[in-house]
């Protein structure tokens, strides 16, 4: 096993051996591309944040869109809507790509805010 296939301690990412889809390190989950039902490419997870109060995971950015970085959009995606394809390592989001095109996302600046009584999120 090469360095590129474990994460810092040891954790195997191809699943060899060790935790594996149940059971897995967030940094071996950003980056991840992002598809649609309709395989489409939706872009890819750029961060994964934690609920520090009740440990739970509050939301996963998505990136679409843009070049290295300029251009792109961010989006705040509840964990729950996400499924993982184990096959294909990547994530399933059941959403249009044009829906993304067309939404405004957040900026890189400005994240959204977890406390404004619409949020809500699965945990």
């Amino acid at each position: 096993m090469s360095d590129e296939d474990s994460s810092a301690y040891g954790i195997n990412k191809n699943n060899d051996s060790g935790p594996g889809p149940q059971l897995m390190g967030a940094d071996t989950l950003i980056g991840n591309d992002v598809y649609n039902q309709a395989d489409e490419d939706l872009g890819d997870i750029k961060e994964i944040m934690l609920d520090m109060e009740s440990g739970k995971i509050a939301y996963a950015v998505l990136s679409y869109g843009g070049v290295l970085g300029i251009g792109e959009k961010l989006f705040a995606v509840p964990w729950g809507a996400l499924t993982l394809d184990t096959k294909n390592k990547r994530f399933i989001l059941n959403v249009e790509k044009d829906r993304l095109e067309n939404a405004p996302g957040f900026d890189k600046d400005k994240w959204p805010d977890k406390a404004h009584p619409s949020w809500t999120y699965e945990a």
